[in-house]
């Protein structure tokens, strides 16, 4: 039986929702790549990019106000869609009051995981901020490679416990630029696919103590790169 989904998408005035639309496509294909149902998006702008494309892909949307952001109004949205799961795909604004276990987040970069963000994560990191800051670092010899890192969302910024640090591989030629355009493909690539592990239950968040821990089988330990699952 199908879960159901809504997703959180900032875009902009103009465009954006790309990762949306990459969730929802996927739904509807005859394999189940993504066995669940989409029940709405959620964007920040009124009449946005993301409620143009939610409008063609006749996908309710809804404007989530200019602020307040707080775990009450966040736990009202998901409650008023019954939603089973949350993927946030370029939500800008921070997350809190959620079920992290049914919450997941992408990032354009690479995150340090166990409880912090690191360098290019928290707050005014997303987007274009993201790819400037890892070249910047690859070009005083600190990183080799950016990634595409999807994790668990807590109530701490970009820090909750990593499903997968896909790694993409920078080259000497990159720019921001350049790189986001890998990374971002990267990002289509993948999104769904690890969305639907944790659907199916394959990939876990369960209560370990005051904390929280990812629980992954072995056969997805060895196709997930970078998990705090895995060893």
């Amino acid at each position: 039986m199908s879960r159901s989904l809504i997703v959180f998408a900032s875009g902009s005035a103009e465009g954006g929702g790309s990762g949306f639309r990459e969730l929802v496509e996927h739904s509807f294909l005859s394999q189940s790549f993504l066995d669940v149902h989409v029940l709405a998006v959620v964007s920040n702008y009124a009449n946005g990019g993301v409620k143009k494309l939610a409008e063609k892909m006749r996908v309710r949307n809804f404007h989530f106000f200019d602020g307040p952001y707080t775990a009450d109004n966040y736990r009202e949205i998901v409650h008023r869609y019954r939603a089973d799961f949350v993927a946030l795909s370029g939500w800008l604004k921070k997350v809190s009051g959620l079920n992290p276990a049914k919450t997941v987040n992408i990032h354009p970069g690479p995150l340090s995981g166990g409880g912090k963000s690191g360098p290019f994560g928290g707050p005014g990191m997303y987007g274009h901020h993201v790819h400037e800051a890892v070249i910047a670092a690859y070009r005083r010899g600190e990183v080799k490679e950016s990634a595409v890192t999807m994790h668990f969302v807590t109530e701490e910024y970009d820090s909750g416990p990593i499903i997968t640090r896909w790694p993409v591989l920078i080259r000497p030629e990159d720019t921001p630029e350049t790189l986001a355009t890998r990374v971002n493909e990267k990002e289509r690539a993948i999104q769904s696919w690890v969305m639907n592990l944790v659907v199916r239950g394959h990939v876990r968040l369960i209560r370990d103590g005051d904390g929280w821990r990812i629980k992954a089988s072995e056969e997805m330990c060895a196709v997930l790169p970078g998990t705090e699952a895995c060893p």
